[in-house]
């Protein structure tokens, strides 16, 4: 099982029995999507050809970022 399914179950689980507020349930999905990204991230890096040491830098600095293509 991949990561981001334990923590699919685990979002799950608490949501059957927790307000959409409850603090537990609030990091379980963010503790998801932070998984799934990780996954597409590397699946992505796996099938992609070798990059350059600048594309290396810019796409660190979106993940540093948040997001943002800021140099």
């Amino acid at each position: 099982m991949s990561s981001w399914t334990a923590e699919r179950a685990r979002v799950a689980s608490l949501s059957r029995s927790r307000a959409a507020d409850d603090p537990d349930l609030i990091e379980a999905r963010s503790n998801l999507k932070a998984e799934r990204l990780a996954d597409h991230v590397a699946k992505a890096l796996h099938d992609a050809p070798d990059l350059t040491e600048e594309q290396r830098r810019r796409i660190a600095r979106l993940l540093m970022g948040g997001g943002s293509d800021a140099a």
